[in-house]
């Protein structure tokens, strides 16, 4: 089995010595070559100059469109690995090797890291209070437009309060293929009436954002069967950090500042 893991990056950063992980610098057409070992998401056929909106879809899109010989592909983050027992010493210790997706795959379509959960939220409240609701809505009509099949279960995600986030996976390339072609059109619907002009600089990662939600939308509808399993995490998690921002989006401090920038930018 022909396995190609995938790293998105936007910088240098050690990546571990193990031949199916291959470094895929994302929004390369945005900067100099970093000079990876590895390979740029501005080659071939490509979105990259939409890395700013599409985070690493790009990376996503880049696989689907250019890479043909792999029997399984996946995409991880520079500093976030999927967890297995991997003997491979040093920093990039237990990360996922070659056997263990080969172990995985015999029983499941997908690998995926473990869910968030939300807790006192629902996937459709967070979002709202993280981001804008228009983007939401936005995808809620495109759907309506053109895989209207799909609402239930875009229902049935939006009411839940757990989801897989980071845009990390491992599937069959096959199944993979189906996927983005499934995505990417309704994130292109997205993007032809979704207006993000005036959107902060974290906001404009909006398709990156909506991606996450899609993946469990397209889960649920195809009956797809995944595994679970930890992300390694080679950079601390700011947790104090994480909760100060959870505790402002749920006060509505986010918001009110949004609405004062839009509002002092249109009266200036």
């Amino acid at each position: 089995m022909s396995i190609k893991i995938f790293i998105a990056t936007h910088k240098n950063y050690e990546m571990p010595d193990d031949d199916i992980y291959i470094p895929l610098e994302v929004g390369a057409s945005l900067r100099k070559d970093l000079g990876l070992k590895g390979v740029r998401d501005n080659t071939g056929l490509n979105i990259s100059e939409k890395n700013p909106n599409y985070c690493e879809l790009t990376g996503y899109f880049w696989i689907w469109k250019n890479i043909k010989d792999a029997d399984v592909v996946g995409l991880v983050h520079y500093r976030r690995y999927f967890k297995g027992n991997s003997k491979v010493q040093g920093k990039f210790a237990n990360i996922l090797d070659a056997q263990e997706i080969e172990n995985c795959l015999r029983d499941y379509q997908v690998i995926l890291p473990v869910k968030r959960n939300y807790f006192v939220e629902t996937v459709r409240s967070q979002y709202v209070h993280a981001h804008h609701e228009e983007d939401l809505l936005a995808l809620e009509k495109a759907m309506r437009k053109i895989c209207p099949t799909y609402l239930p279960a875009f229902e049935q995600v939006m009411n839940s309060k757990k989801l897989h986030l980071l845009n990390m996976f491992v599937m069959k390339k096959e199944l993979f293929d189906e996927y983005c072609t499934w995505l990417f059109s309704v994130l292109a619907q997205v993007e032809n009436t979704l207006s993000i002009s005036e959107y902060s600089k974290n906001d404009a990662r909006v398709y990156g954002f909506l991606s996450e939600r899609l993946l469990d939308v397209w889960l649920i509808k195809n009956k797809i069967r995944y595994c679970e399993l930890p992300v390694l995490n080679l950079e601390p998690v700011n947790w104090p950090q994480k909760i100060a921002k959870f505790l402002i989006r749920k006060a509505g401090l986010k918001k009110i500042n949004r609405i004062e920038k839009n509002f002092s930018s249109r009266h200036a």
